[in-house]
C-alpha cells in the first residue's frame, strides 16, 4: 500500500507558485526533540544541511524609526545563532531571539515548524551565508514532522533572505 502524499503547506504552496522544485520530506516528531540535529537523523541528511528558522527581535534600527522589529535568522542545525552578528546584519544595535510565546501569533508557526515562507507577517529574512555551501538544503515545510528539500538559491529566491554570516565561531579543535 502506498504511503498517502503529505499535505500541501503554505510554504509548499508558495514555491509551486514561484514554480520552485522541491521535494516534501515526512519524519517521525518526537515531541520532547523538536531539535534540527533529530531532524537531520531522520531525514538523513548531515545537521550542517538542515536549516532551523528562528525567529528574533532587534531593537532601534540605526537611523530608522525607534521600537522592535522582527527578523528571521536561517541558520544550520548544528550552528548557534550568534545575536551581535544578527543584529549586524538587520542594521539594528541588539537583536533577542523572540520568546516561545510570541513565535505562533507572529507567524502562524508552532515551534518545530517555523519557515520563512508563508509566514503570517513577511519579516525580513537572514540566513547563513555557509546555505550556499550545499546542492540542496532542507527547511521546515510549516509544520512538525515535514521538511521541504530544494536548491539554496532557490530558497533564498522564495524566502526573499539576505545572506549573513550568522553563526559563532567554533573553538579551534
Amino acid at each position: 500500500m502506498k504511503t498517502p502524499a503529505p499535505a500541501k503547506t503554505n510554504a509548499a504552496r508558495l514555491l509551486d507558485t514561484l514554480g520552485i522544485p522541491y521535494e516534501l520530506r515526512p519524519y517521525d516528531i518526537d515531541p520532547d526533540d523538536l531539535t534540527a540535529i533529530s531532524v537531520a537523523r531522520k531525514i538523513g541528511l548531515p545537521p550542517e544541511q538542515v536549516f532551523k528558522t528562528l525567529l528574533a527581535h532587534t531593537n532601534t534600527i540605526a537611523g530608522g524609526p525607534a521600537g522592535m522589529d522582527h527578523v528571521f535568522a536561517v541558520i544550520p542545525g548544528d550552528a548557534e545563532l550568534d545575536l551581535k552578528k544578527l543584529a549586524h546584519a538587520a542594521g539594528a544595535k541588539k537583536a533577542d531571539l523572540a520568546s516561545l510565546k510570541e513565535v505562533e501569533p507572529l507567524t502562524g508557526y508552532i515551534r518545530g515548524g517555523v519557515t520563512v515562507m508563508g509566514a503570517k507577517k513577511p519579516f525580513p529574512a537572514f540566513a547563513d551565508e555557509t546555505i550556499e555551501l550545499f546542492d540542496q538544503i532542507s527547511v521546515s515545510a510549516g509544520q512538525r514532522g515535514l521538511q521541504l528539500l530544494l536548491a539554496p538559491s532557490d530558497y533564498l529566491r522564495a524566502a526573499n533572505a539576505t545572506l549573513a554570516d550568522l553563526t559563532k565561531d567554533q573553538p579551534k579543535a
